[in-house]
Order: C-alpha cells, then structure tokens, then sequence
C-alpha cells in the first residue's frame, strides 16, 4: 500500500532527525584543559615527557656549602635541628648499608646530620655496630610505642580478614601482612609524634636497598629552611586504585566538615586529574591516585604536628581504610599536602 507524500516527508525527516540525536549522543567530547595543562588534541609527545629526564641542577641561592664548621662533633656547626630518618628491622641491616654508603659519599659525609633508626623490636648489637662504622654522624636507635605501631583496639578482626581476600582477589600487595598496614598507619600518623623527634624541624626519609646517584654540594636542610619549603620529594608515581577506593570519598567527607583546613593555593586539580590515568580516577572515586613517592621525602616535621593534620589522620584513622583496604603513607601524604598546603611549600 503506498503512502502519501506527506506521511512520507515526515517519516524521512524523522529518521534524519533520529540520526541527528545518535551523532550527538555519541559524537567525540571535547577535551577541557585544566589551566595550565595542555589539551590532548593539541599535544605532542612532548608536553607529557619525563621531566626527570630534564637536568636539574643546583636550586637558587643561598646555598650553605660543606666547610670545617660541619665537622661531626662540632656543638656550633650551621647544622640545624633535623636528621636521617629510617624505619628498619634488624633483618635488613645489610640492604640499609647499602643506602647509607650511598647518601654518606654523595653527600652526609661533608654534612653530618645524624641518623635516627626506629623499629618496632629493639635493635641488636650487630645492627648498631654495622651502621654507626659506615658514618661519623651521631646514630640514634630508637624503639617504636607499641600503641604507635599495633592494630588500633576499633578494627575488627573478621572484617579485617574479609578484607583481605577481598584485596587478594584484586591483586593488592601485602594485603595480609598486619606489619604492612601497621607501617603504612606509623608513617602515616605515628611517627612524627616519637619523642626523639621531638626537637626535629625536619627529616629526610631513607629506605633499604636505596641508591644516591648525585653528589649534592649543599645543606638540603638549611636550604629547605631558607626557602620556606613544606616537602620535597623525587618522583610522583600512580598508586594501584584497589588499594584505596574510600581514601578520597572519606577525605571529601572530612574537608566538607573544615573547609577551613583547605588551602586557597591548593593542589586540588594534581589531585583529581582524570586525564592521565581516568580508569585509576574512575576506581579511586575521584583521585587520581598520583602521589609522591614517599620512599623518599624531605619534610618539615611542622605540617604533620599540625591540628589540620592531625585532624585529618584522626579521621582516617577511624574510618579504618589503613586495615580494611591498603592505604599507604604515600597517597595519605600526597592528598593532605595536595589540600591543605600552599603549592608553593611544595619543592616541585
């Protein structure tokens, strides 16, 4: 039967104008720039290269320089209040001489800041003699409150364990090891409150198995000083997302709670770019998951004494993400700086 024109120009401009909404629901997006962030359709290679890749050199001035003054057992050295810092066990003594030879040749040695070990058993004899041979430093061997270090009275055991098949399913690293979550939970909020810290400024984070490169010429300390600077650190890496599905949602919770603690030349941006990596965004609830590395950080110990921080561990703490997932001391650093300090502290 056929139709009449009408009822056949409607039918035709009907099926163009279905056509018309398909190509709209699913034509290409635009890609909006942060500020200052170059869009994917108009980049190159090179505006995501390394920038470790670029030479660094030395910062500005001023530098403190090596000098006689420096000497180890000078009370009035320039030396400020600051020191070495690692968490070690006596079993990993060897992967810890191999570090500190590095960093003493590339730079403690014409420095000598102090080292500080903490451990969660006392140190033996063997450790303590290996160690102080490889510096003329002073070496401190300190052992770890164990109402610092075990698993906090509120985690549930079996909820703990279910966690941890679930965390194993995904893949997560050292999901089932309770020393695991108890260090992340110690770097993340315990340690800075030991009482041989107590007259630290600021400390610089040394881990086993580590290699310095670079010989450094220069007081990082006092330069840290000098420039008013927060944090330093080496590389920014992604976490695993599995790991911390409820950190930024828990975090989010918190800063809605003091907006007061979020600074107004935040980070915030480097936080929740979902440019980069959008399925780590995606698994993450928001962040990105980029964090620095905290393996090696350079810190002033005054921004994790302070209320805003504390407040913002309490609050982690309690919402028990360092036992029922994986948060690690890196991400929990990261946000907290991303938030809550200004950028500029920050020795990008």
């Amino acid at each position: 039967m056929a139709f009449a024109k009408p009822f056949r120009a409607l039918a035709g401009a009907s099926f163009l104008l279905f056509i018309f909404i398909l190509y709209e629901i699913f034509q290409p997006q635009p890609v909006i720039p942060l500020p200052g962030k170059p869009s994917k359709q108009n980049s190159s290679p090179q505006d995501f290269r390394d920038p470790q890749l670029d030479p660094s050199g030395e910062p500005a001035e001023p530098l403190w320089r090596t000098s006689d003054d420096y000497a180890a057992d000078n009370p009035n050295s320039p030396r400020i209040n600051a020191t070495l810092l690692s968490l070690v066990r006596n079993s990993e003594v060897n992967s810890l001489i191999k570090s500190m030879r590095e960093l003493e040749t590339t730079w403690n040695h014409k420095f000598n800041y102090p080292w500080t070990f903490f451990n969660d058993e006392p140190f033996d004899e063997n450790f303590k003699q290996k160690t102080q041979a490889e510096t003329k430093a002073k070496c401190n061997y300190e052992l770890i409150p164990k109402e610092h270090w075990d698993k906090p009275a509120w985690i549930n055991d079996d909820l703990f364990q279910e966690s941890v098949k679930i965390l194993d399913e995904q893949n997560v690293q050292y999901a089932g090891k309770i020393s695991y979550h108890n260090m992340c939970r110690w770097n993340s909020g315990m340690f800075y409150k030991h009482p041989a810290l107590a007259n630290m400024q600021y400390y610089w984070r040394v881990e086993p198995n580590v290699e310095f490169y670079c010989d450094v010429d220069y007081d990082v300390f006092r330069w840290m000083s000098d420039h008013n600077k927060t944090y330093g650190f080496n590389i920014n890496l992604y976490d695993a997302p599995e790991s911390i599905p409820t950190l930024w949602p828990e975090t989010e919770k918190f800063m809605a709670a003091h907006p007061e603690y979020l600074h107004p030349n935040n980070a915030r941006d480097w936080l929740t770019d979902k440019d980069r990596r959008p399925g780590h965004n995606q698994k993450a609830n928001g962040y990105s998951t980029c964090h620095f590395w905290s393996n090696f950080e350079i810190s002033a110990l005054s921004f994790w004494r302070s209320q805003a921080y504390e407040d913002y561990f309490q609050h982690l703490d309690r919402a028990g993400g360092f036992y029922y997932e994986r948060w690690g001391d890196a991400p929990v650093h990261s946000v907290a700086l991303g938030l809550m300090e200004d950028k500029s502290k920050i020795h990008w």
